[in-house]
């Protein structure tokens, strides 16, 4: 018979609570205050290998290595925009491929991160939509794009990360957990140290998961990818609405206001011959009376297939102004990026999930 051995498959460390850490050492005759140290080497010193430890012994780096990985992500392809503009491609520890933002203006530098592999939600304007969902992404994942950004930011403009948005791939709220961690380490001193009034989630408007928000008594900021206040054009262009349609949807955001008492931000995108009437702008008008709150108008950036436009200058203007008229702050967000695939809506659109 076959000589066979067993094998230990080796953990992630990162996944890995300080507790549990402390009970690994303990448990093979170590010191507990060895995990705060190596948690520190992990999360705000953000390291990629136990070698580079440098106030822990030779021997207990060695044994560390021998019982676990760091499946730290990895800049697999780094694009820049005539704009400043910085899209990662960035492969996963499994070879998936995800893509995070680097946003730079005068006044801050925004990193856009996602949180799935692909999206379930099939929103007829999304390129990444277009992936199918393959996975969520870990919070390590997602930490790791946001400290990846950090580092692009001093780098290449002298200048700190001052924003985070969840607005790359997927869908955040239906990966919740993990969304939720990710941001206790990104906000944690012991981790990035960011303050949640930086940070904003973007959801297409999942009812239950938008209460669970309030019920949890988050810090951070919330936005809804709106694009219709009016239900069948809404399902038209992202199937959510049938299952959280828009009389749900305020309810939630209700529940929301009265929880944290923090305005939403809606994004609303007009295209040409589907929402860019005055019906649709007066629609917006009465949603945006649901709860305290504010506008942006996001300029479209095509997916190649030409299904939808960018409305005429025409439409956003009048939007503007019957928006001002109900007393509704609204701004028209220019996109960045777009020379290399990099505004919103096309994450993924020309990028393999999987590398061959």
């Amino acid at each position: 018979m076959p000589c066979t051995m067993d094998v230990e498959i080796k953990r992630d460390i990162r996944k890995l609570s300080l507790a549990e850490l402390e009970e690994f050492f303990l448990s093979v005759g170590d010191k507990k205050f060895r995990a705060k140290q190596v948690y520190d080497w992990l999360w705000n010193k953000k390291l990629k290998n136990f070698e580079e430890m440098t106030n822990i012994s030779k021997a207990t780096r060695e044994m560390l290595a021998r019982h676990f990985v760091i499946n730290h992500i990895r800049v697999d392809q780094m694009q820049r925009s005539e704009d400043g503009t910085i899209k990662n491609a960035v492969m996963l520890y499994d070879g998936k491929i995800v893509e995070s933002v680097l946003i730079p203006t005068s006044k801050r530098i925004t990193a856009c991160v996602s949180s799935q592999v692909g999206c379930s939600l099939d929103c007829n304007f999304c390129a990444t939509a277009r992936l199918k969902r393959m996975r969520n992404l870990y919070p390590d994942e997602i930490f790791d794009q946001v400290a990846t950004i950090m580092e692009e930011a001093d780098r290449f403009f002298d200048r700190p990360l001052t924003n985070i948005v969840f607005m790359g791939m997927g869908e955040p709220l239906l990966n919740y957990a993990n969304l939720i961690e990710s941001i206790q380490k990104i906000t944690s001193p012991e981790g990035l140290g960011m303050s949640p009034k930086r940070i904003t989630v973007s959801t297409v408007g999942v009812c239950k998961m938008i209460r669970k928000l309030a019920d949890d008594e988050v810090k951070f900021n919330l936005a809804v990818s709106l694009h219709s206040a009016i239900n069948e054009t809404r399902s038209r262009l992202m199937p959510i609405n049938d299952t959280n349609p828009l009389e749900e949807l305020a309810e939630a955001l209700k529940y929301w206001y009265a929880k944290t008492k923090r305005k939403v931000t809606y994004e609303y995108v007009v295209w040409k011959g589907i929402n860019d009437d005055e019906a649709h702008a007066l629609a917006l008008a009465k949603f945006c009376q649901v709860i305290p709150s504010k506008v942006n108008l996001i300029q479209y950036n095509p997916i190649d297939d030409g299904e939808f436009q960018q409305a005429d200058p025409e439409a956003i203007a009048m939007y503007l102004k019957v928006l001002e008229g109900f007393g509704i702050v609204a701004k028209i967000r220019k996109s960045r990026g777009q020379d290399i695939d990099a505004a919103c809506g096309q994450l993924a659109n020309k990028n393999d999930l999987i590398k061959s």
